[in-house]
């Protein structure tokens, strides 16, 4: 699979200075965790959940999440269950015959669990299906509850042979509440790094962080606007996210709305990046309370979240747009990043208009770089404007 994969090569050609990197379900851990992108979450419990996952892999949906916790009611769990071990098999079918429907790669499949003890079994359930399955979601993640999780995590990938990631989720009253904050955290960075093989990414819950509060922001406010999830998002990222080699990949937190509601704000989107080009486009994004979620994506990457949950198909357009490297950034990275700058100092951008300082600037070079070998690279003067029109279905 690959980003932007779905447009034809012709279209791609005309984007991207360097086209997105084919990868697979093997690759590289550090490279599939940025690889995520924009993950899809989807009810276990969806009566056409193979159709579902195979029209969105046709659309550009590269990770996905099948749920099985908060997503579902309590008295649907063992339906779910069944759902989900039945719409893998078919899956696992229709790809081994290589049918119409499955040409499209399938995206990275996760399956977010409730208990510990449902890893192994949803593992034995599945049978030879379990070859589609990359790894569990773990829910409301400390290191009391997570240890339970990556230990099952760990019996159940000896059991089907095959490699399984966990994507832990921080979401606990403990990490948001201040007294317990820091024990938390540093319990949490204790597990992970313990496991630090199985463990791909780490996602934030800020809907939980909101109902300890009983708080829901609105479409024309972004998670940092509300000063105590964005507190808890920092503290996450310092802790967490750092780029020593002791980090993980933090993704962004999910965006609730996908209809028009009534406006308090103007919109957030400037006309000038659209006009001449996509104007219809903008238009179509503010009608759909989208100018909100573009700005969040933006202050994700400012504060060293990479891809974002997302719980609609249209938000993944979006996020991979804006996550595709632009020929400055490329441009700076590489600079930066030569051999010869290895004794440090400091030059011009390529583009005069900054300071590029070698040290300070490296480890955002070497992230940039990963970034642009899994999303690509802009050709000169091709914006997110053109890189969004060309994704959106309706553009």
């Amino acid at each position: 699979m690959r980003h932007f994969g779905h447009l034809p090569p012709g279209l791609r050609a005309t984007l991207f200075h360097q086209e997105p990197t084919e990868f697979t379900a093997d690759s590289p851990q550090r490279l599939l965790a940025v690889a995520l992108g924009a993950t899809l979450y989807s009810p276990a419990t969806r009566p056409q959940l193979a159709a579902d996952v195979l029209k969105q892999a046709a659309r550009g949906v590269v990770s996905m999440v099948l749920c099985l916790e908060d997503s579902i009611g309590d008295g649907d769990v063992a339906a779910g269950e069944e759902n989900l071990v039945r719409q893998f098999t078919e899956l696992a079918e229709m790809t081994a015959k290589n049918t119409k429907e499955a040409e499209s790669p399938l995206p990275l499949l996760f399956v977010r669990v409730r208990t510990p003890d449902q890893i192994p079994d949803l593992v034995r359930r599945l049978g030879p299906a379990v070859r589609l399955l990359s790894g569990f979601v773990l829910p409301k993640f400390t290191a009391l509850r997570g240890v339970p999780f990556l230990e099952a995590l760990a019996t159940a990938e000896a059991a089907c042979g095959r490699r399984l990631f966990a994507m832990p989720v921080l979401e606990s009253p403990e990490l948001l509440h201040l007294e317990s904050r820091t024990e938390t955290l540093q319990g949490i960075a204790r597990t992970v790094d313990a496991y630090r093989d199985r463990v791909l990414a780490l996602r934030l819950g800020v809907t939980d962080f909101c109902s300890a509060y009983g708080l829901r922001r609105a479409p024309d406010m972004t998670a940092y606007d509300v000063r105590i999830v964005a507190s808890v998002i920092a503290d996450v990222v310092n802790v967490l996210g750092r780029a020593d080699g002791s980090g993980f990949t933090v993704t962004g937190p999910v965006w609730e709305y996908f209809r028009l509601h009534e406006r308090m704000f103007k919109p957030q989107l400037r006309q000038s990046p659209f006009r001449g080009r996509a104007e219809e486009l903008r238009t179509s994004l503010i009608e759909h309370a989208m100018d909100g979620l573009l700005r969040e994506i933006e202050l994700d990457r400012a504060n060293g979240l990479q891809g974002k949950t997302c719980i609609h198909p249209s938000h993944v357009p979006p996020v991979h747009a804006l996550s595709v490297v632009s020929h400055e950034e490329f441009s700076d990275a590489a600079d930066i990043l030569r051999p010869e700058r290895d004794g440090g100092g400091v030059l011009r951008s390529a583009y005069t208009n900054k300071m590029n300082e070698v040290k300070p600037h490296r480890a955002w070079a070497e992230r940039t770089l990963l970034r642009a070998e899994v999303f690509g690279v802009a050709r000169e003067g091709v914006s997110f404007v053109e890189l969004l029109a060309a994704s959106v279905p309706h553009a």
